[in-house]
């Protein structure tokens, strides 16, 4: 996921910075309640971190950039935790290698959760402090963010076990049609960046103009039924609709359909499921989405173009996460709330762009090279985490998140 740090508009002092920690903070807890400490402790890949360690790391951001930063006379719950949470802060010194987080039995989970309440017990001093509003806004941030990757990486490695285990029992109700439809755009000079006084990652400033020609962006995204007619037309084996990176991915990886899809069927929180034709394609890489728009005689949007679009657009509702509930992409007209859709911009700074001052400043900067953004948000974001100037980004052939697309096309 996107990393962040404090930009020049984020969150000031707000009464409402309690509630909102203590309701991620919960809603961590109650997603690790429905796995085994096995569970919250394997690694299924190198992109994917154990459920326990998001926990932990979590709790190590708290604990490194706010208490032991703010509270005078703060000891550490562990001293040799550092080494084994933190995630990838050079400036925060040595720590355990990412593909080796599974290997980390202990601290337990009982251990995990033991620390994490002890520095929920001592944030409770830090919410009446002005000059910490931002952090703690930023710390809110970045464990909504490892709650969506909680789930994405438990159902990727879930999807490894023969016995296919569920962490939900009910099935996802069924999408309904959506009308084709496409939303026009005249062109002309846009804004495009976060503005105005709520939080905003480091990564979505400064705000700033752009020249876009006349485009429409498609209302509904991209479904299950469309992508098996993709695949029914020989879209897999056609070398003319892929980018060269892509074509040599798909012969050295053997793919020939999205991540988690069988026959009929594919792998979800709730084990393996009919699916739904009607619901939006989700867990496709980069390369399947631009073949895909190519064989579909439209592209994919500009980051520009799509933020264009959703300015003003209502980014707090939709299927996003509010509660320990299975994530599915139930399809709708909204922008938001289904699945991360892929844009054909490189993620790459913004002009005038300079990363925060410290430690934070490694959040998302370093990370400006060989990526893809990617708007919107997805039925396991936590809801109001995203809005119209976020960017998320992944490696063009990353697809274990809820990944998708939506098309567009000049006019």
């Amino acid at each position: 996921m996107p990393g962040a740090s404090p930009s020049e508009h984020s969150t000031a002092h707000d009464g409402g910075l309690a509630a909102q920690y203590r309701h991620t903070r919960t809603l961590t807890e109650s997603l690790l309640e429905l796995l085994s400490e096995a569970d919250a402790t394997i690694q299924s890949m190198e992109d994917a971190s154990p459920a326990k360690w998001h926990a932990a790391h979590t709790t190590w951001f708290w604990e490194t950039f706010l208490l032991r930063d703010h509270v005078q006379g703060y000891s550490l719950f562990n001293e040799r935790y550092p080494f084994l949470f933190n995630s990838y802060y050079e400036a925060e010194g040595e720590r355990i290698l990412r593909g080796k987080r599974g290997l980390i039995s202990r601290p337990t989970l009982t251990d995990v959760l033991d620390w994490r309440h002890a520095v929920d017990a001592a944030m409770e001093q830090l919410f009446d402090q002005p000059e910490c509003a931002d952090l703690i806004a930023l710390g809110i941030a970045h464990e909504q963010q490892h709650i969506e990757l909680l789930l994405t990486d438990i159902k990727h490695a879930f999807s490894k076990n023969p016995l296919d285990p569920a962490m939900w029992s009910e099935v996802p109700v069924p999408a309904e049609p959506q009308p084709d439809s496409w939303t026009e755009y005249p062109g002309g000079v846009a804004m495009i960046g976060h503005q105005g006084d709520g939080f905003g990652f480091d990564n979505e400033g400064p705000a700033h103009r752009v020249l876009l020609e006349p485009f429409a962006l498609a209302s509904p995204l991209v479904t299950n039924r469309e992508w098996a007619e993709f695949i029914a037309d020989g879209g897999y084996s056609d070398y003319r609709l892929w980018l060269s990176d892509a074509w040599a991915w798909l012969s050295r990886c053997n793919i020939t359909a999205p991540l988690y899809w069988r026959d009929d069927e594919h792998f979800t929180h709730t084990g393996w499921q009919a699916r739904d034709p009607d619901a939006p394609v989700a867990h496709i890489s980069y390369y399947e989405a631009d073949a895909f728009a190519t064989w579909a005689g439209a592209r994919l949007p500009t980051e520009f173009e799509w933020e264009a679009v959703a300015q003003g657009s209502d980014a707090s509702g939709g299927n996003q996460l509010d509660r320990a509930v299975a994530p599915s992409p139930q399809g709708s007209q909204s922008l938001f709330g289904d699945v991360w859709q892929f844009t054909r911009s490189a993620y790459l700074p913004y002009p005038r762009f300079a990363p925060a001052e410290g430690a934070v400043g490694e959040y998302n900067g370093k990370f400006m090279a060989g990526q893809w953004v990617l708007k919107g948000a997805s039925c396991a974001t936590v809801r109001g985490h995203s809005r119209a100037s976020y960017r998320n980004f992944f490696y063009p052939q990353q697809r274990w998140q809820f990944t998708g697309l939506r098309l567009a096309k000049d006019i």
